[in-house]
């Protein structure tokens, strides 16, 4: 299995009590007690709370930094992933991002007594379907400690109490995380267990929340392959499958060079270790032009391509050393089968030449994990085309696949990019943490 799933020891992380079980049954009861108190509050005591962990996440930048060397350091040493190290990295300006996308979430319109809809029957009974808090969340995840923040405030402010398990590589990070969150809502008056880890009881405590039906109401698992298959295969509790991201740019014929370039390699080398940035480009047969374009870009930025044989050709010719900032030149790898198939969360891609916009989206129904596709085109026809038959939660035009994301989609932070269908699909935010009730009023009506 993948480093996503065998993470570095750390203290603390494996079970301190000899009773996981009791452990995690209790977590959960606790849960479930402040879920019914988060319920009763109104918007401004939610934004309250929330106000007061962005305060502490400011005001706790040096020990927040200190906290994260201290995995960083273990991280490496244990040889974690260069994709989950940046992951894993804190520094000042993304502490500052965390503050600024939970004052975001803030300035949102509370999720939670919404009526979806309503009317009243000839008997006079009064209906309404009103959006409630789903209750209780489990979230599991590794070496990403924004989503220890993400998660608690789209929670709190949908109502809801988090159980999270973020993993070893993470530990003291979310642990200095954790006590931000809970001092924040102790000072304003809330239950602390609103939100709550499982990190001290280590993967069996994992493998009890995945497994112990009532232990949360719905388990969002959130990382690599071998994570999220692990707890869609394993868990007794609903499941909302996220992440997995091998992601497809297509540059179909007549696409603008430079924008197809700077779109290719946006969507590969902005942050390459995350689930929305592109591991395939797929290039038009006749846009030889666009596509020599973005695979000199590409190379020049250092990324590694795994090309077949139509993109050989295509190629700029020369073997330079260096790029033009000084970095060294990508390399260039012969296209086995498994590439095509391969999330990489690093400087590498797969490079394939295809007939025609059916062949692209052809290629994409047998290879893609269904997160995001892009196709850059001049045609509004085959842009409808491609948008029409592409199987995927979030299907773009003409822009960087970077864009598949909570934030950028307006919706303040996200808990995941469900992959699948049911309940939610794409970005989750805060509407995704909700369901719904029906409300029937009546004045003494009975059944007859």
């Amino acid at each position: 299995m993948s480093d996503e799933t065998h993470e570095s020891a750390a203290p603390g992380t494996q079970g301190d009590t000899s009773d996981v079980g009791a452990a995690i049954a209790g977590i959960s009861r606790d849960a479930r007690r402040a879920a019914r108190e988060l319920a009763l509050l109104d918007r401004e005591q939610k934004d309250r709370i929330l106000a007061a962990v962005a305060v502490g996440l400011r005001e706790s930048v040096h020990g927040l930094l200190a906290a994260n060397q201290e995995d960083l350091t273990r991280g490496r040493e244990s040889g974690l992933s260069r994709a989950l190290l940046d992951r894993l990295a804190l520094d000042e300006a993304r502490i500052e991002k965390l503050a600024a996308a939970v004052e975001t979430v803030i300035g949102l319109d509370d999720p939670i007594g919404r009526v979806v809809q309503g009317r009243t029957l000839p008997n006079g009974l009064r209906l309404a379907q009103q959006t409630v808090p789903l209750g209780v969340l489990g979230v599991i995840y590794e070496a990403r400690p924004n989503v220890t923040v993400d998660i608690a405030a789209l929670a709190l402010k949908s109502g809801n109490a988090a159980v999270l398990r973020g993993g070893s590589a993470a530990a003291r990070t979310n642990e200095t995380l954790l006590a931000i969150i809970r001092t924040a809502l102790r000072d304003t008056g809330a239950p602390a267990e609103a939100v709550q880890s499982i990190d001290v009881h280590g993967r069996d405590g994992a493998t009890e929340l995945m497994t112990s039906r009532g232990s949360v109401d719905v388990l969002i698992p959130r990382g690599g392959r071998a994570l999220i298959q692990h707890v869609v295969q394993n868990a007794r509790v609903p499941v909302i499958e996220t992440g997995e991201g091998n992601v497809h740019v297509f540059i179909d014929a007549g696409a603008d060079p430079r924008t197809a370039r700077d779109i290719v390699l946006n969507s590969k080398t902005h942050r390459p270790s995350v689930c929305n940035s592109a591991e395939t480009l797929l290039l038009h047969a006749e846009a030889e032009e666009a596509g020599r374009e973005a695979l000199r870009a590409l190379l020049r930025a250092g990324v590694d391509l795994h090309v077949d044989e139509r993109a050989r050709q295509w190629l700029p010719s020369g073997d330079p050393a260096d790029s033009a900032d000084g970095q060294p030149m990508g390399a260039v790898h012969p296209l086995t089968p498994e590439d095509y198939g391969t999330e990489f969360l690093d400087l590498q891609m797969a490079v394939g030449v295809v007939d025609d916009v059916d062949g692209a989206i052809e290629h994409i129904a047998a290879h893609s994990t269904g997160h995001t596709e892009a196709i850059v085109t001049d045609s509004v026809a085959r842009a409808d085309r491609f948008v029409a038959r592409v199987d995927a939660a979030s299907v773009i035009v003409n822009a960087s696949t970077r864009f598949t994301d909570g934030g950028e989609f307006g919706l303040g932070a996200e808990v995941g990019i469900s992959t699948q269908k049911m309940h939610a699909r794409g970005p989750m935010g805060m509407a995704e943490l909700t369901t719904t009730k029906w409300i029937v009023r009546g004045d003494g009506q009975v059944r007859a």
